[in-house]
């Protein structure tokens, strides 16, 4: 993939990104202004360009292309249905009251809000961690912060990909993604 640095190796260039996201990921959490919490469209864009701004020329861009992965395809491009999934995100994560959730009732929002953004995929590359971070941020908002280390990358990727529409539907079935939810929900640390 075209990137910044003129890496063609392919092990190299994910060597080089993983690093470079993880240093601007570190730098998002101690620094909560970096981008700021309007869990919309523009919202989604600023974590992917803030993450991936030192890999690729096209980061916070909008994908061109129609994406799929094993048996997954996500939002089409050339309908808008990008925008039409953040903006259900954003509804989701307005409609719902965060501070007075219980941890079923946040696995279960939660599941909601990122199965819509997943289903978006909006970017050629870093979906995944675009999400983790937005998500982040939408815990922010509850009791609870998330800890992605207690599900493994398999179980999280089902999950995922079980969550997206049934053939000729448009809304996601986040039902898969709501043990995750749970695995990963621990109470807050508010200093």
């Amino acid at each position: 993939m075209r990137n910044l640095e003129g890496i063609r190796d392919p092990l190299a260039l994910q060597a080089f990104e993983y690093g470079a996201v993880a240093w601007r990921h570190r730098q998002l959490r101690s620094d909560p202004s970096i981008v700021e919490r309007t869990f919309d469209a523009e919202h989604v864009r600023a974590i992917h360009q803030y993450l991936f701004q030192d890999v690729y020329e096209w980061a916070g861009q909008y994908r061109s292309v129609n994406m799929t992965k094993s048996l997954s395809s996500f939002a089409d491009v050339h309908t808008g249905q990008i925008d039409r999934y953040l903006s259900d995100v954003h509804c989701l994560v307005g409609a719902a009251d965060w501070a007075g959730l219980d941890r079923d009732a946040f696995a279960r929002a939660s599941a909601e809000v990122f199965s819509y953004l997943n289903q978006a995929h909006p970017f050629r590359e870093g979906n995944g961690r675009t999400s983790k971070v937005f998500m982040e941020h939408v815990a922010e908002l509850s009791e609870f912060s998330l800890d992605f280390a207690q599900v493994s990358p398999q179980v999280w990727n089902q999950a995922s990909m079980l969550s997206g529409p049934d053939l000729g539907r448009y809304e996601p079935v986040p039902d898969s993604l709501v043990p995750v939810f749970q695995a990963i929900a621990r109470p807050a640390r508010r200093f």
